[in-house]
């Protein structure tokens, strides 16, 4: 009689702990905001030592909608080897054309680093990686002359897989680091 009763006291407590669910692992960072009062201070600046006398700003904030979107479409993912996190050359190549953008075009922006792994590999061992991916991208774009204050990193693991075939090739792609630009 005991041992149903522990049987089921057992079973009980499997079926109501359930399954854990997968959530990214996050590093935390100050977010340094721009004030509004800049903001608009910068648009008038513009309007002021424009030529023209009648600077129409509702152009001006759209363009600057189409060239985030601009920018983050030219920052192509860093793709790594399996079960690795160092940076290559040919990788560096790609790190260097994004902090060149960093610099330039995308100077008011963040940039978010998403670590991404393939199927392969406990869910611990993939958040793990992937924040170890990210974190070798933003040691190089600090390098590059990035400050470190503008780029956040988060680990999605194998949850975030662009390709769900069961090939290498398809594997090969979801091992990756992707820039998201933020305001």
């Amino acid at each position: 009689m005991k041992s149903i009763v522990l049987s089921s006291v057992a079973v009980a407590l499997l079926v109501f702990s359930g399954c854990s669910e997968k959530q990214p692992v996050v590093e935390k960072q100050q977010e340094v905001k721009k004030p509004v009062a800049q903001e608009v201070a910068a648009v008038e600046t513009e309007s002021v030592a424009s030529d023209d006398s009648m600077v129409d700003t509702s152009t001006n904030s759209s363009s600057h909608t189409m060239s985030m979107a601009e920018i983050e479409s030219q920052l192509s993912p860093v793709y790594f080897a399996f079960d690795k996190y160092n940076i290559t050359p040919e990788m560096q190549q790609k790190i260097s054309a994004a902090a060149e953008l960093g610099k330039t075009g995308a100077a008011d922006y963040s940039v978010k680093l998403e670590g991404n792994c393939d199927e392969w590999g406990s869910d611990e061992y993939n958040f793990a990686l992937g924040l170890k991916r990210a974190d070798a991208v933003k040691k190089s774009l600090v390098a590059e002359g990035i400050d470190p204050s503008r780029i956040s990193m988060v680990s999605y693991g194998e949850s975030n897989p662009v390709c769900t075939e069961k090939t290498q090739e398809c594997w090969a792609k979801n091992r990756r680091v992707d820039f998201k630009l933020l305001p």
